[in-house]
C-alpha cells in the first residue's frame, strides 16, 4: 500500500512550536518581567541582555507549567472533565507559581554574588514565601501570561495528537478495505477459471495439461503473492501474459494480444491484481466467445511516474447497453474502490465504445 511521505512521519510542528514559546515568551518575555524589578530603570545598561543569569531564573521559575500542559490538560480533555480540568487547573495553577518561584530563589540566592540580583532573589523569596499559604498573589500577570501562552502549548499537542490518531484509524481502515477488497476479487476469479478449465475437460482438448498448469501459476499468485502491500510491475506483467495465454488456447481463433511498452529503468511498485477485473471484464463480455473474427487486445505502458494500461474487445452487435450492465459488475465495482484507496486523486479511468468495440483506458500517477 502506498503512502505519502506525511503518513510516514509525525509532524514535528507542535515539539517546534513548544521551543518558539520556551524561547521567546519565557526566554525574552519573562526574562524582561524580571529584569524590570531586579534592576531599576537608570540603572539598565545598554547591553542586548544583561544580567543573562536572569534568562535561567525565568525558565526554572516557570518548570511548574509543565505538568499543567503536558499532562494535566490533554488528560482531562480527552476524558471531557471540563469543569475539573477548570478548577484544577485554577487551583494548582495559583498555588504552583508561588511554590516554584520559592524554589527558584532558594536555587540561585547562593550564585547570585552580592548587588542587584541577590536583593531581587531575597525580597522576591520573601514575597512568595509569605503569601504561599494565603489566597494572595503577587503574580497575578505572570500566572495569566503563562496559563495564556502554555495552553496554546497544550491544545496545539492535543490537535496534532488527535491528528495522529484519526490518521492511524483511517489507515487501519484503508487497510480492512483493501483486504475485503482483494478477498472479494479471489473467488470471483477462481470461479470464471474453473468455469474454462471444465469446458475445456469435457472437449477432451489436448491443451488442457498446458491449461492447467497456467492456471496453477495463475492462482498461486492470486492466493500467495496477492497477499503483499505492493509487487513489482514485472510479477504482474508475467501474471497478466499467462492470464493471454491461457484465454487464448480456450479461443484459438480469436486475436488475443497482449503487449507491453516500457520506458523506465526500474519497474514501479503497484497493488497486486490492480488490472485483473479490466482483463477479465473484456474477456467475459467479448464477441469471441462467439465468432472467430473478433479478439481481446491489451497495452500496458509505463513511463516514469505514469502507468497507462488500455483494454478492447469487440462487442456483440445486440448489446448496445453493455455499458450499463458492465458497470454495475463486480469486477469494475471493485477496480474502481481499489484505485480510490490506493491512487486518490491520481488515476483516471475512461470507458467507452468506439466503432462498436469496448474499450477501457486506464491511466496512473505513480507516486514518486
Amino acid at each position: 500500500m502506498q503512502h505519502t511521505p506525511s503518513s510516514r512521519r509525525r509532524s514535528r510542528f507542535p515539539l517546534v512550536f513548544e521551543f518558539l514559546i520556551w524561547s521567546l515568551y519565557v526566554g525574552c518575555y519573562k526574562y524582561a518581567q524580571y529584569l524590570g524589578e531586579a534592576v531599576p530603570l537608570s540603572l539598565t545598561t545598554k547591553e542586548n541582555f544583561p544580567y543573562p543569569q536572569l534568562i535561567l531564573f525565568a525558565l526554572v521559575a516557570t518548570l511548574y507549567i509543565v505538568p499543567y500542559y503536558r499532562w494535566l490538560v490533554p488528560t482531562l480533555l480527552q476524558r471531557r472533565r471540563y469543569v475539573v480540568l477548570t478548577l484544577v487547573s485554577l487551583l494548582y495553577l495559583w498555588w504552583a507559581i508561588k511554590l516554584n518561584a520559592v524554589l527558584a530563589t532558594v536555587l540561585f540566592r547562593p550564585v547570585a554574588g552580592t548587588g542587584l540580583l541577590l536583593d531581587f532573589y531575597t525580597s522576591y523569596h520573601h514575597l512568595n514565601l509569605q503569601q504561599l499559604p494565603r489566597l494572595a498573589n503577587a503574580q497575578i500577570t505572570l500566572l495569566f501570561t503563562d496559563w495564556l501562552a502554555f495552553s496554546c502549548v497544550a491544545f496545539v499537542r492535543l490537535a496534532f495528537q488527535q491528528e495522529a490518531r484519526r490518521h492511524q484509524v483511517e489507515k487501519d481502515h484503508l487497510a480492512l478495505q483493501l483486504e475485503q477488497l482483494k478477498t472479494q476479487l479471489q473467488p470471483h476469479f477462481l470461479f470464471n477459471t474453473l468455469n474454462s478449465i471444465y469446458g475445456l475437460s469435457l472437449a477432451g482438448s489436448p491443451d488442457t495439461p498446458r491449461f492447467i498448469l497456467l492456471l496453477s501459476e495463475l492462482m498461486r499468485y492470486v492466493l500467495y503473492d496477492s497477499g503483499r502491500a505492493s509487487i513489482s510491475l514485472t510479477e504482474e506483467i508475467v501474471f497478466l501474459e499467462n492470464y493471454f495465454e491461457l484465454e487464448q488456447r480456450k479461443y484459438p481463433g480469436a486475436r488475443i494480444q497482449f503487449a507491453t511498452l516500457d520506458s523506465t529503468t526500474v519497474p514501479p511498485q503497484v497493488p497486486p491484481l490492480l488490472l485483473l477485473p479490466l482483463v477479465e471484464n473484456s474477456f467475459k463480455h467479448g464477441r469471441h466467445h462467439h465468432t472467430e473474427h473478433a479478439g481481446v487486445e491489451a497495452t500496458l505502458t509505463t513511463r516514469p511516474g505514469q502507468l497507462c494500461f488500455t483494454i478492447e474487445n469487440d462487442m456483440l452487435p445486440e448489446a448496445p447497453r453493455a455499458t450499463a450492465r458492465r458497470t454495475g459488475g463486480i469486477g469494475l465495482q471493485n477496480i474502481q474502490q481499489r484505485l480510490q484507496l490506493y491512487y486518490p486523486g491520481g488515476y483516471e479511468l475512461q470507458l467507452s465504445q468506439p466503432n462498436g468495440r469496448y474499450r477501457a483506458e486506464l491511466t496512473i500517477t505513480l507516486p514518486q
